[in-house]
């Protein structure tokens, strides 16, 4: 059996003047070097008298640890026998802690926002006039629906900026858009639904969502009017981006809207409304759910609003779906956190998030002409879609070998979207769907040429 040596010691120098008692920092370096392999199953520790002189302490805080140690299983301890690493501990080498997101020098993925505009004071401000205001009675259980304070103004706001038929009763404060439509494709299975029809090419974690909640994809063509209603056929739910087609850029025509309505009324469907970037366009249509309000859930968040991380987000729902919901929220606890929506009630409240957003569209509108510049200096083989300025991302089309050059782009530090993983159905053109919210105009000119170098025929001077 492996001894641990006295003189080399299984634990660091103790902190005296920490808030830890010595006899817990000996408990934690040891349950640490344990788990983790460094000391091995089956080891003979030193005794207490030995390790509390290699230490410097009284032989009670070693005793102390060891006893506790035993008493959670990692210690066996017998009379007259050393002390020694149960043989039954199961040991696995800690690695650090890593993301599953990528990071690139050039972040040209569609959908990421300038998270260095973050109106950080703002929202300290907020954050802090949330706890200073909050009675103590908030802190309690919460109202699965979200708190009463922020349905109230959100759906105010959602009346003003969107032309919303918004009614707090119906509106459920969620973690964001996927949180929402989770629970949503969750529901239209419990109730009997197998398909959900999505727009093709679409954003490709929609269909994740509904194929992990036992339903069927059933694509269904878009053009430069948006989605194609007359394609729709023998489906309970869609999922539409009216305001701001992804990947295309296309907005839904007013003859495609009133089809739609009719098309849901006609066959007891129901409209999925991803209302995830309308208010960052020159041009802002009113949202579809305005216009039939039980038949259309609007689903919104802060991601591209304001950032990501803060997982707030809303749905916008039919009355006789409002309670279905809310019995299930209130089952699995998904209320979310209080202090956070107390803050979005503030900023809502004080114009914070429409300074916000006016200062973002004058800057998002700059970066994407600088980007259609830089493509059209370095990439000519590539056409965007002539739109007015909106959202995050423009669609480059072009004869392209998208994972070569996606490859090539990750290898030089630049993070881009190829078209077709987005595409439900093969064939199709082929592209690069290339945000530029995150990035100043002189890194977009460089992410450009990055991209350049890969294709033949690229101008190579400016």
């Amino acid at each position: 059996m492996p001894v641990v040596p006295v003189e080399r010691g299984p634990v660091d120098p103790l902190d005296r003047d920490g808030d830890l008692p010595l006899h817990e920092q000996v408990e934690r370096q040891l349950r640490e070097g344990i788990q983790a392999g460094r000391i091995p199953a089956g080891a003979a520790l030193p005794s207490t008298r030995a390790l509390a002189t290699a230490l410097d302490v009284s032989r009670g805080v070693i005793t102390e640890a060891y006893g506790q140690l035993a008493s959670e299983g990692y210690l066996a301890m017998r009379q007259g026998a050393p002390v020694r690493v149960a043989a039954a501990v199961q040991q696995r080498p800690r690695e650090p802690a890593r993301s599953l997101h990528p990071t690139f020098a050039y972040d040209l993925r569609p959908g990421v926002p300038d998270l260095a505009g973050f109106p950080a004071d703002a929202w300290l401000r907020s954050l802090r006039a949330a706890w200073r205001q909050a009675p103590f009675a908030t802190l309690g259980e919460p109202d699965p629906r979200g708190l009463p304070q922020l349905r109230e103004t959100l759906a105010a706001q959602l009346a003003r900026s969107r032309g919303a038929a918004a009614d707090p009763e119906h509106l459920i404060v969620c973690g964001g858009f996927r949180a929402g439509f989770v629970e949503l494709c969750r529901l239209l299975a419990r109730t009997g639904a197998d398909r959900v029809a999505v727009e093709d090419p679409g954003w490709h974690p929609a269909r994740l969502a509904i194929e992990q909640a036992g339903l069927g994809v059933v694509p269904v063509p878009v053009d430069a009017d948006g989605l194609r209603v007359d394609a729709l056929h023998d489906v309970r739910a869609v999922l539409v981006t009216p305001a701001h087609q992804f990947p295309t850029g296309a907005t839904l025509s007013r003859e495609r809207r009133a089809a739609l309505v009719q098309w849901a009324s006609d066959h007891d469907a129901l409209i999925i409304e991803d209302d995830y970037d309308s208010e960052l366009s020159e041009q802002r249509p009113g949202a579809v759910q305005g216009l039939a309000p039980e038949r259309v859930v609007l689903l919104g968040s802060a991601s591209k609003r304001l950032a990501p991380g803060l997982r707030l987000g809303w749905m916008l729902t039919p009355s006789w779906l409002t309670w279905p919901l809310t019995t299930t929220r209130a089952v699995e606890a998904t209320g979310g956190d209080v202090i956070t929506q107390l803050a979005f009630t503030d900023f809502l409240e004080r114009g914070e998030l429409d300074r916000h957003l006016r200062r973002m569209r004058t800057q998002y509108a700059s970066r994407r002409a600088a980007l259609l510049s830089a493509l059209a200096r370095r990439l000519p083989q590539l056409t965007v879609r002539e739109a007015p300025p909106a959202g995050l991302f423009v669609l480059a089309e072009g004869e392209i070998d998208e994972h070569a050059m996606v490859e090539h782009a990750a290898q030089h530090g630049v993070g881009v979207e190829p078209l077709g993983l987005h595409r439900f159905e093969p064939g199709g053109s082929t592209g690069l769907v290339l945000g530029y919210g995150a990035l100043a105009e002189p890194a977009l000119d460089r992410a450009v040429e990055l991209l350049s170098n890969m294709l033949p025929n690229a101008p190579s001077q400016v």
